[in-house]
């Protein structure tokens, strides 16, 4: 496996793991996670902007099973750097939007390996704080992120209020 800075050449392969991190939000929760139709198209024209943003972070991960095979994407990460509310020390702050690992490649340490590399380019960057949301549903990348040097901070809540109430 190699881990790479993306191309504006590996958008449209990333696209289709963005379409399956869109089902699977909303799958869980289709409040919080109501998508407009193909909301994986809609992130082209950004994630092409991401691949040469000095002030984001946009990884894929590829995996050639042999020398004659072609070279194919099977994880990526983006992160930003996001300016905070000015009644903050903290002036500005690296997000993690978006991890995926395609399933094939689950449990060999290939998300830990993104994320790691995530946090050092940040650093590299001199970003202080790296935040992040990951679904409540989402255990699994609740322990990757914890395990990766993440804390719990806050806790987002959702009311969904009847437009027929008073």
């Amino acid at each position: 496996m190699q881990i790479r800075p993306a191309t504006p050449a590996d958008v449209p392969v990333v696209l289709p793991m963005v379409a399956k991190i869109c089902t699977l939000h909303e799958a869980w929760d289709p409040a919080k996670y109501g998508f407009l139709p193909n909301p994986a198209q809609r992130y082209e024209r950004w994630l092409a902007k991401q691949t040469v943003n000095d002030r984001s972070v946009f990884l894929v991960a590829t995996h050639r099973a042999s020398v004659d095979q072609v070279e194919q994407l099977v994880a990526f990460v983006i992160a930003t750097i996001e300016a905070e509310i000015p009644i903050y020390r903290l002036k500005e702050f690296g997000f993690i939007h978006d991890l995926w690992v395609e399933p094939d490649y689950r449990q060999l340490g290939l998300g830990r390996q993104l994320v790691e590399r995530t946090l050092q380019e940040f650093r590299h960057k001199k970003i202080q704080q790296i935040r992040l949301d990951t679904a409540i549903a989402n255990d699994d990348a609740r322990r990757l992120f914890q395990s990766c040097g993440f804390r719990l901070s806050t806790i987002e809540l959702l009311a969904e209020l009847n437009e027929q109430e008073p």
